[in-house]
């Protein structure tokens, strides 16, 4: 199994902390964000890792990982990131936003979910956001679930709670047997499309699985609940210190 870390973003909401450093590179609690990701996954054993970078790659130097580069960071999205690692794609993969932390157990849920597609899922993601901002549903995303336990949706804007299930935060696992599939997929896709909003280039991950749904590929939710942060804006830093 293999672990990719996405992390090309500046994190303009980070500003001025990310004047000169990648978002992923931003201090918390005396320690940067990427640091405590390659942490946690190093103690479940997934030692073979690739950092996408992106704005600032030549200061994001970590010993024992693998580097890509996606060059266009400034005029691309996640999804764009993610696809410029295609070479590393040769076993399972573990894929990580860069701005999380997150405790080991909620890392080996997901390793330990035998689903070809999987993401997970917070249950209890209201009381982090009641920590984060005054109003939980101005910056949640849906996530419904169909009645075989598979999501059907995610990533709309809610009309209220009861669109929300849970809320995706950031981790993929893709089983080895399915990587072609979803390459396949992905190039396919027509680039002149509107995705949620966004063109190809800046698709979001959520649209990206969302298409991935539609098409009929199941994508298993492994819940948990709690035992992980986001860090994307100043706020967050203070109110969750």
């Amino acid at each position: 199994m293999k672990a990719i870390i996405l992390a090309a973003g500046q994190g303009l909401r980070l500003r001025p902390l990310t004047d000169h450093y990648p978002k992923c590179m931003v201090e918390y609690k005396g320690k940067q964000i990427i640091d405590y990701i390659l942490e946690t996954m190093r103690s479940v054993g997934l030692n073979d890792i690739a950092i996408v970078k992106g704005y600032r790659a030549d200061v994001l130097i970590k010993e024992g990982t693998k580097s890509f580069i996606n060059d266009r960071y400034d005029v691309t999205n996640m999804v764009t990131t993610l696809f410029c690692s295609e070479g590393f794609w040769d076993e399972d993969l573990i894929i990580s936003y860069a701005d999380i932390i997150y405790e080991p157990k909620v890392l080996e849920a997901l390793i330990a979910d035998s689903a070809d597609f999987s993401v997970v899922v917070d249950k209890d993601w209201k009381s982090l956001w009641e920590k984060r901002m005054e109003d939980p549903l101005a910056d949640a995303e849906t996530l419904k679930i169909n009645d075989k336990g598979f999501i059907k949706e995610l990533g709309k804007k809610p009309k209220g709670y009861e669109d929300i299930e849970g809320q995706y935060i950031g981790l993929i696992k893709i089983r080895k047997q399915i990587i072609q599939e979803i390459r396949d997929f992905y190039y396919g896709l027509n680039r002149e499309a509107i995705y949620d909003g966004k063109d190809f280039d800046n698709m979001f991950m959520t649209s990206f699985i969302q298409l991935i749904i539609d098409k009929g590929i199941p994508v298993k939710p492994v819940f948990i609940s709690g035992g992980w942060i986001e860090i994307d804006t100043l706020e967050d830093l203070k109110n969750l210190s």
